[in-house]
């Protein structure tokens, strides 16, 4: 397999976390038990795919450095419950049935990538735990404002920052703050298909107009109104910051479109 020029050197490159007391910290917030099957983006060096395999039913760990796939199987040997594949994840296929949850310490740079063939997949995890860099974090869950992307991830997921990392926790020390997420599959998304794609638009419309600017799909009233029916926070002045106050405010604008 021959690795385009954004993989080579992966192992001169990636930030590893190795502290055990570390790993067995973060690794315990997920939970996992021994019916879970847990997938993993990038073996590295095994540090946290040996404490996913104590814990877990099943492991199935991708990794792409073929030294360090080499390196890690000589480690991690001794598990049976693993199965470690040499191969690019953006490629790989994920499961078509059955439950499944991740974790993992990805490559910064493939972030958004990472995400989107997740939270995208026709059968997506139940639980995804990523170490990413905090700004990145920040946008995915809304903070301190909601984001296009962030608004229809959470459609479908819950987004918590649930560890904050130091730099010393890593080597080599990377040069952005990192964090610790959790995207928890909601039981049933606050939106069908079809709403889906509305609430795309009414976004879209919105974030360039204002919710109730000229083009924009509410007037001041009609927004003040359908909040203060919901019992919900007002809008601030500069703007919609709630998921649940969009939300609200596409179901009034779409009950009066039916009107």
């Amino acid at each position: 397999m021959q690795k385009s020029r954004r993989y080579q050197n992966l192992s001169d490159s990636q930030n590893f976390i190795t502290n055990a007391k570390l790993i067995h910290r973060i690794i315990g917030l997920a939970d996992f038990h021994a019916k879970d099957t847990v997938f993993e983006i990038g073996t590295g060096k095994g540090h946290l795919t040996e404490e996913l395999c104590r814990r877990a039913g099943m492991v199935c760990s991708v990794e792409l450095d073929r030294k360090l796939y080499d390196s890690a199987g000589k480690r991690l040997a001794k598990y049976s419950n693993l199965k470690l594949i040499y191969g690019d994840f953006l490629k790989y296929d994920l499961p078509t049935k059955g439950t499944y949850k991740v974790f993992a310490n990805i490559p910064y740079s493939i972030t958004t990538q990472i995400i989107n063939k997740l939270t995208q997949a026709p059968n997506p995890p139940t639980d995804i735990w990523l170490v990413m860099e905090k700004g990145a974090a920040k946008r995915f869950a809304g903070l301190p404002k909601e984001t296009k992307k962030s608004l229809l991830l959470k459609v479908n997921w819950d987004i918590k920052i649930r560890y904050h990392f130091r730099r010393e926790d890593f080597h080599p020390m990377p040069g952005v703050d990192s964090v610790l997420v959790h995207f928890a599959k909601k039981a049933a998304p606050d939106l069908g298909r079809n709403e889906y794609y509305a609430f795309q638009k009414f976004i879209e419309r919105s974030m360039k107009y204002g919710i109730c600017g000229k083009g924009g799909p509410l007037t001041k009233r009609q927004v003040a109104t359908a909040l203060k029916q919901a019992g919900l926070p007002h809008a601030h002045e500069d703007g919609v910051t709630l998921y649940i106050q969009w939300l609200c405010l596409f179901r009034c604008y779409r009950k009066m479109g039916r009107e």
